[in-house]
């Protein structure tokens, strides 16, 4: 028997701050009553560091749903005003501040987050970069509870996807909320329907993807292709990767492998083509495809080398 009817809308307070958190609220919106929302403070954003809403106060103001900032949950007052509110269910994605036991317990069904990993693989800040950077050839989406553990709840449900070998963290994190928001909106019919059987983690199978730093994005031309290509794919766009031109630093926004068998010498510029430079490792020739000198726009490396000479045979690196 359900626990309500599965047309019944609910009252749902929604968690979130950056603009891949928007489309799952818009489907909330929809499909639900979204009662509040929850966001971090304004911040400055962008190269005139405006003081600027996130993106998920943009949505609520678009539906004139109330907007609640607070910078922390330690003062009663806060808690208070959220218990008030009443929620059936709080929903939180990439919210950004800790929640408090005397949270979680407010909503009469609990508070659910989207993982982008397949948990108990990847938790913590970057799961889908992390993802890539090991040449995995699956992810996916968990809906779990929130406990005061990251990432650590019972999962409700899990959905695959197949990484594809163009994906970037950024392609990736699209596939990725299309297929949460998808899967949020069937496990809230099943917490209707009462037809989900919460699952515990595994913690024998636990591993973690903490945040990504800067310093991360320097590329190495002694490790394998396979490896420069998946640090590159998953370092986009950002912290981003880098080597030296000249002494000169150059972005690299794309890559591709060209021949995985190949021996050659680290950074050694193999040849130059309409398609890219490549270049050598100690195992595999490595495609730049998109690169970008310091104040220049980024551009196909193609385009690059018609106003950058290069030479075959000399080094990319320090």
């Amino acid at each position: 028997m359900s626990l309500v009817e599965p047309w019944a809308k609910w009252k749902i307070v929604f968690m979130g701050t950056p603009s891949f958190a928007a489309p799952v609220l818009e489907k909330l919106v929809e499909k639900e009553n979204v009662i509040a929302v929850y966001t971090q403070p304004d911040r400055p954003r962008g190269r005139g560091q405006k003081i600027l809403p996130s993106p998920i106060k943009e949505v609520a103001q678009k539906y004139h749903i109330a907007c609640f900032q607070p910078p922390h949950f330690k003062d009663t007052s806060t808690i208070e005003e959220l218990k008030k509110i009443k929620p059936d269910l709080i929903v939180v994605i990439a919210y950004g501040l800790f929640l408090p036991q005397s949270v979680l317990d407010i909503p009469v069904h609990k508070t659910l987050n989207i993982h982008p990993s397949l948990l108990p693989k990847y938790r913590g800040a970057a799961p889908i970069q992390w993802t890539l950077m090991n040449g995995d050839r699956e992810t996916g989406v968990t809906v779990l509870y929130v406990t005061h553990h990251m990432d650590a709840g019972d999962i409700l449900l899990q959905k695959k996807i197949e990484i594809l070998e163009e994906d970037s963290s950024e392609t990736l994190q699209t596939k990725l909320i299309t297929l949460g928001t998808d899967l949020l909106m069937e496990t809230i019919l099943g917490l209707k329907e009462n037809s989900l059987v919460p699952i515990p983690q595994n913690p024998q199978e636990v591993s973690h993807a903490p945040k990504l730093s800067k310093d991360m994005g320097r590329i190495d031309w002694t490790k394998p292709a396979r490896i420069l290509f998946n640090l590159i794919r998953g370092a986009n766009p950002w912290p981003g990767t880098y080597t030296f031109l000249q002494k000169e630093v150059l972005k690299i926004h794309c890559a591709k492998i060209t021949d995985e068998t190949f021996q050659g010498k680290a950074g050694k510029i193999h040849s130059l083509t309409e398609n890219g430079i490549e270049v050598e490792t100690p195992q595999g020739l490595l495609l730049l495809t998109e690169v970008q000198k310091p104040n220049k726009r980024k551009m196909n490396a193609s385009e690059f080398l018609k106003g950058q000479k290069l030479s075959l045979g000399s080094y990319l690196g320090t």
